[in-house]
């Protein structure tokens, strides 16, 4: 990484920190002239953990897209996985990313088989065809299926599934091939409370493998923040509003900022939780 004393050289500008998994500079994306994201700096780095947080319409996916190498920054420069994004083919950063996402389920063919939405992955393909797996890519499907607890569904059609076992299927596939960046874009969006609490234990077991990828995990709420991430970033109308290590960006007042309205935060048993604040000095109820 180019150090802040020393002057940037056009080549410094199209290289990166090889310790950089995500390395965003001054990334703006444009669509229909509307600005989606942007300005935004941002890095990730090998072995962190990262939550974005923000209403909606604040960017997230769209920031995701981008680190997930499916649309380029219309300014500003942007490196995936050391590559610099409109430079590199990205087919091949494709299994080098893992992708959990509710438009990827929605690609899904209702009657494919659990283990082969698995393997698929590792083929860059939805919906098997005719490809041939082999006992490898059937061994790796079922060890990623049983970091998620989904082993026992192997054989079963995904259309038959809950919401909440589809959503554990799809990060297994998005661990499939041993991705170096892991993006999950609200994994926990329309869960019942059980089936909440049961992924975010099991993406909290995931961010404390120290073999796991780096992970970036984007959600409205607070409540969804696995233990064991370590940073955060709070995103409004495109752009940041603050990042860095998740116990300084976790405060009520950069909540209140992002979401516009008084918010409460506490933590209780590593967990994050938010509420709406009441107004000081609201109306009383009259005696009598």
């Amino acid at each position: 990484m180019t150090n802040a004393s020393e002057p940037t050289t056009a080549d410094d500008a199209h290289e990166s920190d090889p310790d950089l998994l995500v390395d965003f500079r001054d990334v703006i994306l444009v669509r229909g002239g509307n600005t989606l994201v942007g300005p935004v700096s941002w890095q990730v780095e090998l072995d962190e953990r990262w939550v974005v947080i923000g209403p909606n319409g604040a960017g997230k996916t769209s920031l995701m897209r981008m680190a997930a190498a499916q649309v380029h920054p219309t300014s500003g420069t942007a490196f995936v996985l050391n590559e610099e994004l409109g430079k590199v083919e990205v087919r091949e950063l494709a299994t080098r990313i893992g992708v959990s996402s509710a438009a990827l389920a929605e690609r899904v063919p209702a009657t494919e088989i659990v283990s082969d939405v698995v393997i698929s992955a590792g083929y860059s393909v939805m919906g098997r065809w005719r490809e041939a797996y082999d006992d490898v890519d059937r061994a790796q499907a079922v060890e990623s299926l049983e970091s998620m607890g989904a082993e026992h569904l192997a054989d079963r059609e995904f259309g038959t599934l809950s919401e909440g076992e589809r959503k554990r299927v799809l990060i297994s596939r998005a661990l499939m091939t041993d991705p170096e960046l892991l993006l999950l874009d609200e994994p926990a969006a329309g869960l019942d409370l059980g089936g909440r609490e049961e992924l975010v234990d099991r993406l909290g077991r995931l961010a404390a493998d120290p073999d796991a990828p780096a992970i970036v995990l984007i959600t409205h709420h607070v409540e969804e923040i696995p233990p064991g991430f370590t940073h955060a970033m709070l995103l409004s109308e495109g752009e940041v509003v603050v990042a860095g290590l998740l116990e300084d960006v976790m405060t009520s007042k950069n909540l209140s900022t992002t979401f516009r309205q008084q918010i409460t935060l506490t933590k209780t048993g590593g967990r994050y939780f938010a509420r709406r604040s009441r107004r000081a000095g609201g109306h009383r109820r009259a005696a009598g």
